[in-house]
């Protein structure tokens, strides 16, 4: 481009537009001017429903729970889960929680569910925490000892490992499901397409996240609710009935895969709404 140069007063009036408008962009969203129409029957508004994925996976993996959350005239934030082992994915979660304002209802998927144990331990605004086939660790566990205790999975001979360099430079390992395994193990009752798919995005897991000790466990505080997925082939039906007892969280069982929000999502929504009915935003 050619021309004469820029004045100094142009260029400062440039300069300050520009940081007006980052200033705009950064500035925190109006939650509730979108609260979205309706009220669930007794409230008077609605808590914000912020959903974390787990393993494998990213946020797009709660779409159709999204989707038919947002019908219902809910605030949904799909958070997206970082995967890299369990510290460093439960204090961007519980980052992003400080960002909402108002009461929030918690939900977390598989390894999700460990991530917004330990995060919602720190977030006072959270008042219900809801579990879909999911982890759900007490302190001082590690992930990888819980799982073993009831036998059964057929994640772990599926797992595909590499070698990466952790964030640090250190050596690191990612973990990922065999594609031609992910239909059987995760979501044999998801239409065989879709599963394809799935595989093909997957997003992997650091190895980490099975060795990291879990530091605060918030169901001890805060009210939870659980879907358990009675053919789960990743994380076992008996370990997710002994969690669900343990952290005397109401419950519903549905005769699903690993993944619920594909194959059953009108049960994970509804699920969901029963937590946020007894919430008051």
């Amino acid at each position: 481009m050619t021309g004469r140069p820029l004045s100094r007063r142009h260029t400062l009036q440039s300069a300050a537009g520009v940081a007006a408008a980052l200033t705009v962009a950064a500035a925190p969203p109006s939650w509730a001017a979108a609260a979205g129409p309706g009220t669930e029957p007794g409230q008077t508004g609605k808590p914000t429903v912020i959903l974390v994925h787990g393993a494998f996976a990213d946020a797009s993996s709660w779409n159709p729970v999204t989707e038919r959350l947002q019908q219902y005239g809910y605030r949904v934030v799909a958070v997206a889960n970082p995967l890299r082992g369990l510290t460093h994915d439960s204090a961007h979660v519980a980052a992003r929680l400080a960002a909402v304002p108002g009461p929030v209802v918690l939900v977390g998927h598989s390894y999700g569910g460990a991530v917004i144990t330990q995060a919602a331990a720190t977030a006072p605004h959270v008042k219900a925490l809801v579990y879909v086939s999911a982890f759900i660790p007490d302190a001082g566990e590690v992930l990888g000892e819980l799982a073993a205790r009831f036998p059964g999975s057929q994640l772990e001979a599926s797992l595909d490992p590499v070698p990466v360099p952790g964030p640090d430079g250190t050596p690191g390992v990612d973990l990922s499901i065999r594609p031609d395994r992910y239909r059987e193990v995760f979501a044999q009752d998801v239409p065989r397409p879709m599963t394809q798919v799935l595989a093909a995005g997957q997003r992997p897991l650091s190895g980490s996240a099975f060795t990291d000790r879990v530091s605060s466990a918030a169901w001890h505080t805060v009210p939870s609710w659980t879907l358990i997925s009675s053919r789960d082939r990743g994380i076992v039906p008996e370990l997710q009935r002994f969690q669900a007892s343990r952290a005397r969280s109401r419950t519903v069982e549905v005769p699903s895969s690993h993944l619920p929000m594909y194959s059953r999502p009108d049960a994970v929504v509804a699920l969901i709404r029963s937590a946020a009915r007894t919430v008051t935003a």
